[in-house]
């Protein structure tokens, strides 16, 4: 299955690195990945595939939230089918 992760918050160094190390850690493939600061807040998007995954997208959420609220960021998980039909005009 593939998922689309968003990254917000305040930028700080390390973000990019706790994201991927825990992507890295539960076999995730990152297929695309874009980032940019905009006025000192960090913002990322990346397309990942969980098919050599072992853990639940949901479990991966609950992951990527711990991060998140270590770090003062805002990290959202969706499986990527239902993140194309949220954002079809």
């Amino acid at each position: 299955m593939k998922a689309i992760i968003t990254v917000v918050g305040k930028d700080r160094v390390g973000i990019i690195a706790a994201v991927s190390a825990k992507l890295a850690a539960n076999s995730v493939n990152i297929l695309d990945i874009s980032q940019t600061i905009m006025h000192d807040n960090f913002t990322m998007m990346m397309s990942v595939d969980l098919a050599g995954s072992s853990v639940s997208l949901k479990e991966l959420k609950l992951q990527l939230a711990e991060i998140g609220n270590a770090m003062g960021l805002v990290i959202n998980m969706y499986n990527e089918e239902l993140f194309n039909s949220m954002h079809r005009v």
